[in-house]
């Protein structure tokens, strides 16, 4: 990891105050380090039982999978407060899950069911809550960046302290959305914090092959905006680097941006043959994952017993083990709601 690791605290399994996110500096406590820990299992642990699903016809449609890139949502969420708004991409389970989603209605979208964060008619790609500021996956590559601009401009306006965080992955920076959204941000100062995920391969391209300019934090720095590059597979790391962009952001600092380096384990989809990249160079990544290298660090670190691992593992299986019977019991939207929320009800129908 990026830090000496900090001083074990004896062991305990009561509960400890959250951290504010707000703070300028978080406090590594055990507590504090299982916490992330076990939200990165927790998301890993939801998505290989959605593989399963999918392969089941359970879930159906477009499934793109978050294994690998764990850290990077996991670490940012933790330093964001429950006044900011999140924007995500198509890839968002996780980012949904570290928000705090509900994981019953975040599987009951991915099965269509109306119980579901978007009464089913969302599907993977469109996960959205309202309770937790979570404003959606968004199937647009670059789709949510100026969603972004426009949410972080409502609150300037407004006098709100909040921050608007987006996340995309290095995709969009080809896309003409990223430029203009980034410029306005600079030159109003807008309080959003882009965390662009660069996994390296977009949909099934090498950035290599793609960009000419391939430090995505370069072409941020271009729009008179202070960025960074963060190692994406350090959980602590990306927390470190919201924490200090977030504090800069709601001091009136104007928009910030992350590039976190990382890597996704799966296939761009369940669609997705691989054809781009060797098994070789995943099973590479794979050893350096974000999951099995903070594990490693904690336990030798004394800080990870055996017995936190098995709690933690019991109460994942649970948790999605309930998630699953929730779906499963989830119902289907009535044939004659079709078309409703396709457009605005008529006045008469929305009077009180």
């Amino acid at each position: 990891m990026t830090a000496d690791p900090p001083a074990a605290s004896p062991p305990s399994s009561s509960p400890r105050p959250a951290e504010d996110p707000r703070a300028p500096r978080p406090h590594l406590s055990r507590a504090h380090l299982l916490a992330l820990l076990e939200q990165m299992l927790r998301i890993r642990r939801f998505e290989d039982r959605c593989a399963e699903l999918y392969s089941y016809e359970k879930i159906r449609g477009f499934l793109h999978l978050y294994d690998g890139e764990e850290a990077v949502a996991v670490g940012a969420m933790r330093a964001l407060a429950p006044e900011d708004a999140v924007v995500a991409t198509y890839r968002e389970h996780g980012h949904a899950l570290a928000r705090g989603v509900p994981m019953t209605t975040v599987m009951a979208e991915l099965f269509g069911k109306q119980e579901g964060c978007s009464r089913g008619r969302g599907g993977s790609m469109h996960l959205f809550d309202k309770a937790t500021r979570f404003y959606g996956g968004n199937a647009i590559v670059g789709g949510g960046l100026p969603l972004a601009a426009g949410l972080a401009l409502a609150h300037k306006l407004r006098g709100e302290p909040a921050v608007v965080a987006c996340f995309f992955g290095e995709g969009a920076s080809a896309e003409g959305a990223f430029h203009e959204t980034l410029n306005l941000a600079a030159l109003w100062t807008l309080p959003v914090l882009f965390v662009c995920e660069n996994n390296r391969y977009a949909m099934g391209t090498a950035l290599r092959y793609e960009e000419s300019e391939q430090q995505i934090a370069r072409k941020a720095a271009s729009y008179n905006l202070a960025a960074v590059t963060v190692d994406g597979m350090d959980v602590v790391a990306m927390e470190a680097a919201t924490r200090e962009a977030a504090t800069a952001i709601r001091r009136g600092g104007g928009p910030r941006f992350i590039e976190a380096e990382t890597y996704r384990f799966r296939a761009h989809s369940m669609f997705d043959a691989q054809l781009y990249r060797d098994k070789e160079e995943v099973e590479a990544w794979r050893a350096k994952g974000p999951i099995r290298r903070f594990r490693s660090w904690l336990e030798q670190a004394g800080l990870l017993h055996p017995r936190d691992l098995e709690e933690i593992e019991a109460r994942i299986a649970a948790e999605i083990e309930e998630a699953v019977r929730f779906a499963e019991a989830g119902s289907w939207e009535p044939l004659e709601d079709l078309e409703r929320f396709v457009t605005s009800a008529p006045a008469a129908e929305t009077a009180p």
